[in-house]
């Protein structure tokens, strides 16, 4: 799959390898990808290589290999004998605007009249072949395997002697068809392997060797009797045949063993009665050409060509089977490792709940166990090599980190082994299991994202059965308002989809304009602005429930958040109108704009942001009252006090919000909104579920007067539970697919990649397309701690910092906890279903997005408490501390 995305000189025998060594002049212009793959194949002054990866620019290619191509084809003073021409245009215009858009049509014309004027221009022994190197779904973007993404057209034209000989008859069995998605009647279809073979044969150039493709018969056929198609497809059996030979006296070759007598079998079925297979006295070329010369027509019929051609095709389908191999040790050591870390996970998080104002030392110790597991563990892999040969298929410094690993695991887990007990099971994580038991469904897979949707809106009924029996008309009110506010968000979010192949015909496209154009919905576009300004606004007005919309947020959100909102929504509204064609006469202007725009977002969150984030954290106003007696303390107001540890945080979060919005296009940005606007709300239940809590413990305790003491609502039972972070780690999933994204690769969004830039530049464009491809699980687990401190006081020094960061701590365990269970449920289902005929669709493209997405939490987590918590926590900790000997009034 990497493969798909970066190129590497072809060391292997090729098709352009025997053109070289044939001494043919090869002249190329187009996509540059070909320059990399042939680095020296090309004639040096007949090369005109273009940036392929661009997919902003609809022209440059094309027109670069027009003004290159007819010279050439009218220029006697430049002969070639192979030339390629790969132009671009029509793939970038399905990659940026669909395959539906007005410019697509504009671009198929101009290829139409460049295929015209080619065709006028060749010569009688000049051949002609036009193809597709892919094809494209319904909103022009590729890399799965669904028919319209694999399936593309390909057309053999010659002026002089016909390719194909229309009066013959040839055999169905040789020719396959297949109907395309939308046809009535099914068509001749051709695998894109047969090419090879076929163009070398019909150029008078060897197979080349590792070829396992076909000859496309009709090529072939151009008499009456076949017997043109009978010596090449001899030709084709004899070079199969030999690279068998060869593949199975290497070291590898005993992979053939089991099926070499069928394939002995079918060959002796293909040599013709009387013929000697020839190829067995030297295995030359020259003597393959032989070939040609040695067979009569009456000696041939059907029944020999269909066994060749079974022969050529048994072979293709054992080599892939072969080659498509499963390495159960590696399978099942990647198992044990996910199994071990997971656990590991688990203790410390049950662990740390039952740990108190020590628990920093502690959880050093185990982490200082966990380091000397790793290095008990290298040793012994090491010394495990010294006597034993490595396992089939492992190598040796897999089997070194795999046995460090899992000592380390096992060294953490059995140093923070926690108190069990019946209680822990009250907060068994039905949802996980539930979530990560789905994987093993094929359809719960393809449906996730709907699943999704349930889960979490079942996750808020306990809250909502909390707000019912609140002790209070205020608290009531509170939590069932911000629930039903969440669950409409939750609710609109869903509204926003792209469809994978497997969901038709039950899925509609909404994230985009339609099915089949990649724009944004005219809604969206009348949104953008109106979200990008009520947003700040919104956060703002939450703060100031808590009076903590003071310090830097007083400044932040009403200033600089919606500047940068807004910069990153206006530059995707200049590029709506760029690719919409409404103002052509100003296209360069716009995309300057946009450039400048999308630095400006993303440059003030980083730049100006983070830096007044850093030099004024807190979002509290602290003023002070001059005693009025010698005998009197100063008093102190604070207003923001109830919330001095959320509030700082919730506007760290913003800057990142920032950054991540101005590289998701206009729906996503809208979804990424009702995010925020779910998150604050979930927030605010449980704010007001701790009050609850708190009030009937202080009820039911033998001093109900405690009720008026409890200066913060977190004052009573503070510790956060699983069931907390959950609805967090679904509202990231549930965001993923609403901002444009499924777990396939053809849904990866390539225009973020030119945000900054207006060509692809490395390793800025790379960078943009994972920041949107993984915004919503970086944004809710940098979120995660928030569950901790939102709305926990300050005081008592220091037992509140102590809280706060071992409850953030353990709120980011929960958040690993929850994706890491997730990547061993789908790493456990791909590996049982293996031989599934979904694995490669589904199963394992889901694991790839499971381990990608633990690896993303795992780093916004690490930023989250390394830098958000620590640094929040230092600053109230100075000022607090600071002001112990003086009264304060809070606010």
């Amino acid at each position: 799959m990497g493969s798909n995305f970066g190129g590497y000189s072809i060391l292997e025998d090729s098709i352009i390898g025997q053109l070289r060594m044939a001494g043919k002049r090869i002249a190329f212009m187009g996509d540059d990808t070909w320059t990399t793959v042939f680095p020296t194949s090309f004639e040096p002054n007949m090369s005109y290589p273009y940036d392929s990866f661009n997919v902003e620019d609809l022209h440059t290619v094309d027109e670069g290999v027009v003004e290159h191509l007819f010279p050439l084809l009218r220029n006697d003073t430049k002969p070639w004998d192979f030339l390629i021409g790969h132009f671009l245009g029509v793939d970038h215009v399905g990659h940026r605007l669909g395959p539906d858009h007005p410019v697509m049509k504009a671009k198929l014309e101009q290829m139409d009249n460049v295929l015209r004027s080619v065709v006028d221009l060749l010569d009688d022994d000049t051949l002609l072949v036009l193809m597709g190197d892919h094809g494209m779904d319904r909103k022009g973007d590729h890399g799965g395997d669904t028919e319209l993404e694999v399936t593309a057209a390909v057309w053999f034209y010659s002026k002089g002697r016909p390719v194909f000989n229309p009066v013959a008859s040839i055999s169905p069995s040789l020719l396959p068809m297949s109907t395309f998605p939308g046809a009535l009647i099914p068509h001749r279809s051709i695998q894109q392997i047969d090419l090879v073979p076929s163009l070398a044969l019909m150029l008078g150039l060897p197979i080349p060797f590792n070829n396992l493709g076909s000859i496309v018969p009709e090529l072939f056929w151009d008499d009456i009797a076949g017997q043109r198609f009978d010596q090449a497809l001899r030709l084709n059996v004899e070079q199969l045949k030999r690279y068998l030979q060869t593949y199975r006296a290497s070291p590898h070759g005993s992979e053939l063993d089991a099926s070499w007598s069928i394939l002995e079998t079918l060959y002796a079925q293909t040599t013709a009665e009387g013929l000697e297979p020839t190829v067995e006295k030297d295995g030359s070329w020259a003597s393959l050409k032989d070939l040609w010369g040695t067979v009569s027509e009456d000696k041939e019929s059907v029944q020999t060509w269909s066994a060749m051609n079974n022969y050529l095709r048994t072979t293709l389908a054992i080599c892939r089977h072969l080659w498509a191999q499963f390495n159960i040790t590696l399978i099942t050591m990647g198992l044990v490792l996910l199994v071990s870390g997971t656990v590991a996970i688990a203790a410390l998080w049950l662990k740390l709940g039952q740990l108190k104002d020590d628990w920093e030392a502690q959880t050093d110790g185990f982490l200082r166990e966990g380091m000397y597991g790793l290095a008990v563990g290298i040793i012994l892999g090491t010394a495990s090599l010294l006597l034993w040969s490595s396992a089939k298929g492992v190598e040796p410094w897999q089997t070194v980190l795999f046995a460090g690993s899992v000592t380390s695991c096992l060294a953490v887990i059995i140093s923070a082994r926690p108190k069990l007990s019946l209680s822990h099971l009250k907060s068994f994580p039905i949802v996980l299991v539930l979530h990560a038991a789905a994987f093993a469904s094929n359809s719960f897979t393809v449906w996730e994202d709907r699943i999704i949707t349930f889960l979490l809106l079942s996750t808020l009924a306990p809250s909502v059965l909390t707000g019912f029996a609140a002790p209070t008309a205020r608290l009531r009110y509170r939590i069932l308002g911000f629930s039903v506010l969440f669950a409409v968000c939750v609710r609109l979010i869903a509204i926003s989809t792209v469809c994978r192949e497997e969901q038709q015909p039950h899925c509609h496209v909404t994230f985009f304009a339609s099915a089949t154009i990649t724009a944004s919905p005219t809604p969206v576009l009348v949104l953008a602005i109106p979200t990008a300004l009520a947003l700040p606004y919104f956060i703002r007005r939450i703060l100031r429930i808590s009076q903590s919309d003071k310090g830097l947020a007083a400044i932040f959100l009403p200033w600089i958040l919606p500047a940068i909102l807004l910069q990153g929504a206006a530059a995707w509204l200049l590029e709506w109108a760029e690719s919409s064609d409404i103002v052509p006469e100003y296209v360069s202007l716009v995309r300057i704009a946009r450039t400048l725009l999308g630095w400006g977002a993303i440059g003030g969150a980083l730049a100006i942001g983070a830096s007044l984030w850093r030099v004024i954290p807190l979002c509290l106003h602290v003023s002070a009252s001059q005693p009025t007696s010698p005998t009197e303390k100063t008093e102190v107001t604070v207003l923001g006090f109830s919330n001095a540890f959320g509030s700082p945080y919730l506007m760290f979060w913003c800057i990142a919000l920032g950054v991540f919005y101005a590289v998701n296009q206009l729906t996503a940005q809208i979804v990424l909104g009702l995010t925020t606007v779910a998150i604050v709300a979930y927030l605010e239940v449980l704010d007001s579920v701790h009050d609850v809590n708190n009030l009937n413990i202080a009820f039911a305790s033998s001093t109900p007067s405690s009720i008026l003491d409890m200066e913060s609502p977190r004052g009573g039972n503070s510790a956060v539970v699983f069931s907390e972070i959950t609805p967090l780690a679904l509202l990231a999933l549930h965001t993923f697919y609403a901002t444009g994204h499924q777990s396939t690769i053809s849904s990866i969004q390539w225009k973020a990649a030119f945000v900054l830039t207006s060509t692809l530049k490395y390793p800025i464009s790379p960078v943009l397309v994972v920041l949107n491809e993984f915004s919503a699980q970086f944004l809710l687990a940098l979120g995660t701690p928030l569950v901790a401190l939102w709305n926990l006081a300050p005081l008592p020094h220091p037992t509140a910092i102590v809280q706060a960061r071992r409850e953030s701590v353990r709120a980011a365990l929960g958040m690993m906890l929850y994706h890491g269970t997730l990547l061993l449920g789908s790493a456990v289902a791909s590996a049982w279903l293996r031989r599934h005929l979904m694995v490669w669709k589904i199963f394992a493209p889901r694991f790839m997005n499971a381990a990608a997405t633990l690896a993303v939490v795992d780093l916004a987590l690490l930023l989250g408490i390394g830098v958000g918590v620590s640094r929040i926590s230092e600053r109230v900790g100075k000022l607090f501390g600071a002001k112990g000997a003086k009264t304060q009034k809070v606010q």
